[in-house]
């Protein structure tokens, strides 16, 4: 990752999907690429400037779905 974060920071951050596990640095395929990705769920976070975009609108791949909506 081209962007170092925090060790004890990368420990308390969590995958804000329902279905969450651990964020490891860089992506399955590039461990230096500057994304967070969630070994649950397999979403991709990216990091800008330093900052982790937790944000499930902002995260690529991962389930098509995080189960039934909360409408209706």
């Amino acid at each position: 990752m081209s962007t170092q974060l925090d060790p004890d920071l990368l420990e308390i951050l969590a995958c804000p999907c329902p279905v969450h596990g651990k964020l490891t640095p860089g992506t399955p395929d590039d461990a230096e690429a500057d994304y967070l990705s969630c070994t649950a769920c397999t979403r991709r976070f990216p990091v800008r400037d330093g900052i982790p975009v937790l944000l499930l609108d902002e995260a690529e791949g991962g389930p098509a779905t995080d189960g039934p909506s909360a409408a209706g």
